[in-house]
């Protein structure tokens, strides 16, 4: 009975193990939040959230084809998600701030769909929840409720870091300046860019 009860608390440990660690999605988070409200925050954290249930599915229920085919194409996965994110970067970098006097109508659909690619296309997810898993005791094949619990309390962790980081940005929009935004954009765009290049790199070492 025990046991049953701490399934879901190793889920949400694992869920914020995995999204609260400074990432490309969590500056998108910051700089949503900040320039557009909570709302365009909440949704992008959403979409990674949903990756992070997906990708803690896949490590949990033990699906042996999806995981090996992951590791296999890790090349791939970082050299498209690299390129992928060099470009966003260079997008918000360049893109003037939106004045905080005025209400900025975005769409819902676009940040939920950008964030849940740029977490998609991140390997060091996948692979994260495989080293996490195993550190929780979730090596070995579980019933189906008790995975299921698991799973679920991973999408409860990875959402809760979405609304403490949300909040927590949405409460110093006020104070925050167009020309500090165009330098928030900046300096994001540059980070998101970072993480680009730095799949890449590990691309081509992981090739060799």
């Amino acid at each position: 009975m025990l046991m049953e009860f701490s399934l879901p608390l190793r889920g949400i440990a694992a869920g914020l193990m995995i999204a609260a660690p400074v990432g490309p999605v969590n500056v998108l988070c910051i700089q949503r939040s900040l320039q557009k409200g909570w709302k365009s925050g909440l949704v992008s954290g959403f979409g990674a959230a949903l990756v992070d249930t997906f990708y803690g599915g896949i490590a949990g229920f033990s699906i042996s084809l999806v995981i090996e085919f992951l590791i296999r194409e890790q090349f791939w996965i970082r050299l498209v998600g690299g390129f992928l994110l060099i470009a966003i970067g260079a997008a918000y970098y360049f893109r003037p701030p939106l004045s905080l006097d005025s209400r900025a109508r975005s769409s819902g659909q676009s940040d939920f769909a950008s964030a849940l690619l740029l977490t998609a296309t991140n390997p060091t997810t996948v692979l994260s929840f495989l080293a996490i898993l195993a550190m929780l005791g979730q090596g070995q094949h579980q019933p189906l409720w008790q995975t299921s619990l698991l799973v679920g309390g991973i999408f409860l962790g990875s959402m809760s870091w979405w609304i403490v980081l949300t909040g927590g940005a949405t409460l110093l929009r006020d104070k925050v300046g167009d020309n500090t935004m165009r330098w928030l954009n900046r300096i994001g765009g540059l980070a998101i860019a970072a993480f680009g290049l730095l799949n890449i790199l590990l691309s081509h070492r992981h090739k060799g």
